[in-house]
Order: C-alpha cells, then sequence, then structure tokens
C-alpha cells in the first residue's frame, strides 16, 4: 500500500514540475505592468508595450487556468506501466466525459442533489469552467480521482484480447469504452457528495485562519517530515494546487492578486493570511546552507575538497530552485535524528516568520519562486517584511549550523568526510577499479552507462516489476529484494541514497531523474526484445523443414 502511495505522489511531480517557469512568466509580466515599476507611460493600456507583455502574461496563464486538465493528463505519464502516451488520450476523454455528465446531471437533477447549475461558476457558487464545461469545482482532487481510476483500467485492460470481430475497440477504444460506463456512477456519486465535501472544506479552511501559527507549524512540520516516505506531496498538494486553504490555490490566488497586493500599502497578513501556508521554502533557501555549512566543517580535513564537490550543487540546486533530496538524503539515511530536527527547524522558522508578518508564495526556491513572485514585485510597498524575513532566515542559517555541528560533532554522526579511511566516500572509479581488478576498460561514464548499472545492481530485467520516477527518485517494486546490491554500489554510480521498504526501492538520482529512467526503460525494452527474438529464432533442423516443403 505504502508503495503504491509512494508512486502515485511521484507520479504527481510530472505536471507539478511545469509550474515554476509558468509562476516566473507570470510575476515577471505582472511586475513589467505595474506602473511603480515602469512607470505610468510603459504601463497605459495603449502603449506598445504594455499590450505585449499582457500578451505574454495571457499565455503564462495556461497552466494555472487548466491545473485539472494537466494533472487528468499528466498523472498517466508516471502511474501508466505502458504505453503512457495512450493512457494519456484515455484519461483526457474519460475526465472530460465525466465532466459533461455532472453537467447534463446537474441541469437535469440539480434539484435531488442540491446543486444550482444555473449560476456563474466561481466565488461561493461552488462550480467552475473546465475545458468549456461548467461543471462542479472539484479541483485537482476530482483530476487526480478520474485519472487515477482510468490508469488503473489502462493498466488493467489495455492488452486484452478481444475476439477477432470486435479487434477494432481493443486497446485505448476498450479503455475509454470501460471508463465511459464507469463515469456515468462516479459523476453520480460526485454530484452526491462533491457539495458536502465542499462545505467541509469551506470549514477547514477557517478553522485553519482560527488556528493561525499552530496550523503553520504543522503543516510546515509535515510537509519536511514526511520526504523521505514520499508523502509530502498530499500535504502541499491541497493547499498549494487545491481548494484547502484559498479557493484554486495558494499558487493561482497569489498569482491573480499580485498586483493588487504589490500596490496596497496594508500588510500583506492582513491582506492574505492564509500565505502562511507557503513558506515551506524558507527551510530550502536558509536552512540549506547551514547544513551544508555544518556538514563541511565536520568533516576531515583531507575530505573537505570532496565534500565540498558534494555539498556546493546539492546546496545550490535546494536555494535556487527548491529540490532539497540532493542535500537532505546526505545526512537522511546516516541519521534519521538530524532528519527530525530539521523538521523541527523549518516549521519553527517558517512559524516565527508567519507571526512577524511574512505571508507570500514562497514554497520553492529564489529563481523560481522568491525573487519573481514575492521580493522583486513586493519591493515597493512591502520591503520591510522582506528585509524581516531575511533577518530571521540568516539568523536561521546559522540556528541550523550550530544545531548541526553540536549534534554531528557529540553524537559521532558519519555524515560524509567523517567516515574512516576503510569506507572512504567512493567514487566511480573506485566502483569501476573495483569491478575490472584487470585493468579492462571502465564503463562510459554517462547516463547510458549510470543506467545500465542501475539495472545491474538492480538485479537486472526480470527482477524489476515496476520503474517509476519522482523530481529526484527512481521508484521501483521488486520481485526480490535479496537480488539486489548493497547501498554503497549505488552511491559509486552516482546516487545520492537508497531507501528500502520491503519490495520497494528508491534510488536518489538527482534532477536528470528522467533522463536515467528513460534510459533503463530502453535497456530493459532492448533485452526483452532480444529475448524475444532468441526464443522466437527456429533451429537449423526446423529452417531446413520448412525450406523442404
Amino acid at each position: 500500500m505504502l508503495s503504491q502511495i509512494q508512486r502515485f505522489g511521484g507520479a504527481m511531480f510530472t505536471p507539478v514540475l511545469l509550474f515554476p517557469f509558468a509562476g516566473m512568466v507570470v510575476g515577471i509580466a505582472i511586475m513589467l505592468q505595474n506602473p511603480m515599476f515602469v512607470g505610468e507611460t510603459l504601463s497605459a493600456p495603449d502603449n506598445l508595450f504594455a499590450q505585449i507583455i499582457h500578451i505574454i502574461e495571457e499565455g503564462g496563464w495556461t497552466v494555472f487556468r487548466n491545473m485539472p486538465l494537466i494533472f487528468a493528463v499528466g498523472l498517466p505519464i508516471g502511474l501508466a506501466k505502458h504505453a503512457q502516451g495512450r493512457a494519456c488520450l484515455a484519461a483526457l476523454v474519460s475526465f472530460m466525459t465525466w465532466n459533461y455528465l455532472i453537467n447534463a446531471m446537474g441541469l437535469t437533477w440539480g434539484n435531488y442533489f442540491g446543486v444550482n447549475f444555473n449560476l456563474e461558476p466561481g466565488g461561493q457558487s461552488g462550480l467552475a469552467m473546465i475545458a468549456g464545461i461548467k461543471t462542479l469545482d472539484t479541483s485537482i482532487i476530482g483530476a487526480i480521482v478520474i485519472s487515477g481510476i482510468v490508469t488503473s483500467l489502462h493498466n488493467h485492460f489495455f492488452d486484452k484480447q478481444l475476439p477477432v470481430f470486435l479487434g477494432i475497440f481493443q486497446g485505448s477504444s476498450f479503455v475509454v469504452i470501460v471508463g465511459f460506463l464507469l463515469m456515468i456512477p462516479c459523476a453520480w456519486l460526485t454530484l452526491l457528495v462533491w457539495p458536502k465535501v465542499q462545505t467541509g472544506i469551506l470549514s477547514m479552511q477557517h478553522f485553519m485562519l482560527v488556528s493561525g501559527s499552530l496550523g503553520v507549524w504543522v503543516y510546515t512540520f509535515l510537509e519536511r517530515i514526511l520526504i523521505p516516505t514520499g508523502l509530502h506531496h498530499f500535504v502541499y498538494g491541497p493547499f498549494i494546487f487545491g481548494p484547502a486553504a484559498v479557493e484554486g490555490g495558494i499558487q493561482v490566488y497569489w498569482a491573480e492578486h499580485l498586483q493588487a497586493f504589490s500596490q496596497s500599502t496594508e500588510p500583506l497578513k492582513t491582506l492574505f493570511p492564509q500565505g502562511g501556508f507557503a513558506l515551506h521554502g524558507n527551510s530550502k533557501v536558509f536552512g540549506s546552507v547551514g547544513i551544508a555549512m555544518a556538514i563541511y566543517a565536520t568533516a576531515a580535513p583531507e575530505n573537505r575538497v570532496k565534500v565540498a564537490g558534494l555539498l556546493i550543487p546539492a546546496a545550490l540546486t535546494a536555494v535556487l530552485v527548491g529540490i532539497t533530496e540532493p542535500l537532505e538524503f546526505t545526512f537522511l539515511f546516516i541519521s534519521p535524528l538530524l532528519f527530525a530536527v530539521h523538521a523541527l527547524l523549518a516549521a519553527t522558522v517558517a512559524t516565527l516568520m508567519f507571526m512577524a508578518g511574512v505571508v507570500g508564495n514562497m514554497g520553492g526556491g529564489l529563481l523560481d519562486q522568491f525573487l519573481p513572485q514575492n521580493w522583486i514585485p513586493m519591493y515597493h510597498n512591502h520591503a520591510s517584511m522582506m528585509f524581516t524575513q531575511i533577518g530571521i532566515g540568516l539568523v536561521f542559517t546559522g540556528v541550523w549550523f550550530l544545531v548541526f555541528r553540536t549534534l554531528i560533532l557529540r553524537l559521532n554522526l558519519k555524515t560524509p568526510g567523517r567516515e574512516d579511511s576503510e569506507i572512504k566516500l567512493y567514487s566511480k572509479a573506485d566502483y569501476q577499479a573495483k569491478k575490472n581488478p584487470a585493468g579492462e576498460p571502465p564503463v562510459p561514464s554517462s547516463l547510458q552507462g549510470q543506467a545500465a548499472g542501475y539495472l545491474e545492481a538492480l538485479g537486472g530485467n526480470s527482477n524489476i516489476l515496476d520503474l517509476n520516477n519522482c523530481a529526484t527518485r527512481l521508484r521501483i517494486t521488486l520481485e526480490d529484494m535479496a537480488l539486489t546490491q548493497s547501498d554503497d554500489i549505488f552511491k559509486a554510480l552516482g546516487a545520492h541514497g537508497v531507501v528500502r521498504r520491503g519490495n520497494a526501492i528508491q534510488i536518489i538520482v538527482g534532477l536528470h531523474v528522467p533522463q536515467v529512467r528513460d534510459q533503463i526503460e530502453t535497456l530493459m525494452s532492448q533485452e526483452a526484445l532480444a529475448k524475444s527474438s532468441l526464443s522466437g529464432a527456429r533451429s537449423p533442423t526446423e529452417t531446413s523443414i520448412t525450406e523442404a516443403v
């Protein structure tokens, strides 16, 4: 069950990775239309500059205005076991069918369900427009559920062989047919249940606003502490992209009101208190630096050059684009205690910032969210908030450094650079030398070579039941965990760490994980094809008999 949930959480990253660039485009475009930054002349509606920027802004809204559609189409890329493109097509058709059925049932039997489909979408109506269809506003939750159902149908029925006279309905057509029949009760149940869920969401929003700082602390702590399990997507997803904190999600709401917030002199916490639930990026920007400094400072002097080479790119990745796994997994498996302390500090810094009046959309890093969506557009009227945030953040950089350094030294934790010489940090060259003691040429240090190494270390093609990835990790379900090689071998091939649970294994590869997965799948396909060809080849005797006939 946990393996499947982790796989689902990883699949959510496919659409989520589209948001940083879209957010940057919208944020910069809104800033360039603000008269406080570009002047009254350039920001005038009849000015060519303002018109061009407006057109660019509209293009940037594409992802935000179609989030349910994007999640419905994007999830099968990570969830489908084969023919992902066809699974995406089936999910799109079924998702739109589901919405059309909701529209028709709502218009016909709206009184029975207590839903008025004559209202305008948005606001408190509970309705939304999705792909031109007036339907219930299920946000990304409906898209995720329907896409998950259809992808499961795809995995079960795509390869099903039908009688010859029904051959035209095989494959994606059969999946869509089964999906169509299933969407009818799904639409009915949605109309029956979702309005009550919407009422519950409104109550939850009120509770979170009332709970204030406590709610921010709990949210941020859970978002960090669940990273090793891969379940953190389910914590921040409903807040950032769904309706848990505000209608449409924090990311969309913040972008829509960015110009109004930037021009207002009222405190941002008064204007948008829900923005406290999007401060978890502060631990990435400020905490990562302190952690990296502590690991470097506690490393043996002779190992510090190696450790710096490991930590600098990992810390920069966390600070600039908000991907923390390469850094966090350098100490997570050595000491879970350090990671728990890291989660406590992350929750504390976000809560103190919120109490000091800091809010916004800051779940990522400097380049994708802090600068274009917060600091630059808000500087004119809210500079004091930014200085407060930076001041608290830098103080906590020192706190992270001191706490981590103290724990590493007091508990003698074997963080990178503190290993004995016998268990030093292995490089890829060490691994290849170990594999080729006679001096044979090493495997080329390319993505293909790395993928081949991972495939061999996983026990080969036949040992892999399922292969998936999230932003930085390969997620694999195995036939037999005992056939895999040690964690040191994976690290020698370039992995930042390995997580094992039952027959599920996660390999922390880094931001190039999609390319590594593609290479592994290519190698697996080639091996399967080769075996198929070999088993299908005829013996010389069979060939001669056939030729004689």
